[in-house]
């Protein structure tokens, strides 16, 4: 695993106000449960569970650093599937910001700052680990499949918000053929939604949410998370 995400997950577990609920988002990103981790580090599911609700004391280095070590192992065991997603450089065009968020935000708090609201019925009730802001026809136009990957950054567990959209077909259609998939879509001041976006969220269980700002307002009500 490259030094800076190994240098990333553990800075970011010290510095946030909520280190088990750090720990827990990066666990999930993974993919792994906490029986699977627990093995890995040669201990009880139940150890985990406590770090991660934080019924313990705040984790140490040395735990930190076993806890690091053990999400790299199980992943390397799995075919190292996430650290290759993590080694991605500079976000491919189209993609206007991201960002990953120190601890799971819940969508219907994202859904509130952006006075967002459902354009599908799929249940919101899913927490976001982070969000890419992209130019719909930009992204579109430029991403192949192999660069649509680009735009999950450190984990799928996100939110794809698009602006320029206008009926909102192309990227739920786009979304549909990739096998990797969002948590939640969002369109950034959008025209008439296309019937068909709106099925293709139920289809695949990813909600479809609308808001009426901009990108600059979206981004600037984004920065109070």
């Amino acid at each position: 695993m490259p030094v800076e995400i190994r240098e990333k997950i553990a800075g970011e577990v010290v510095l946030s106000p909520h280190p088990g609920r750090t720990l827990r988002k990066w666990r999930e990103d993974f993919g792994i449960s906490q029986t699977e981790l627990a093995h890995q580090l040669e201990t009880v599911p139940s150890v985990i569970a406590d770090y991660e609700a934080e019924r313990r004391q705040s984790p140490g280095a040395g735990f930190i650093r076993r806890y690091v070590d053990g999400l790299v192992a199980v992943d390397k065991a799995h075919g190292g599937r996430v650290i290759q997603r993590m080694g991605f450089p500079s976000p491919a065009e189209g993609i206007l910001a991201m960002r990953e968020f120190s601890i799971a935000v819940p969508l219907t708090t994202l859904a509130s700052l952006l006075d967002a609201k459902p354009a599908s019925h799929v249940d919101l009730h899913r927490d976001l680990h982070g969000f890419t802001l992209l130019d719909a026809p930009r992204a579109i136009l430029s991403l192949g499949a192999q660069e649509f990957v680009q735009v999950y950054g450190w984990t799928t567990q996100r939110a794809l918000l698009f602006c320029g959209v206008k009926y909102g077909r192309s990227p739920m259609v786009a979304i549909r053929a990739h096998p990797l998939k969002p948590a939640a879509v969002i369109y950034s001041a959008p025209g008439r939604i296309d019937p068909l976006a709106v099925r293709l969220s139920e289809v695949e269980n990813i909600p479809l949410l609308t808001t009426p700002y901009g990108p600059k307002e979206v981004l600037k009500r984004l920065e109070e998370i």
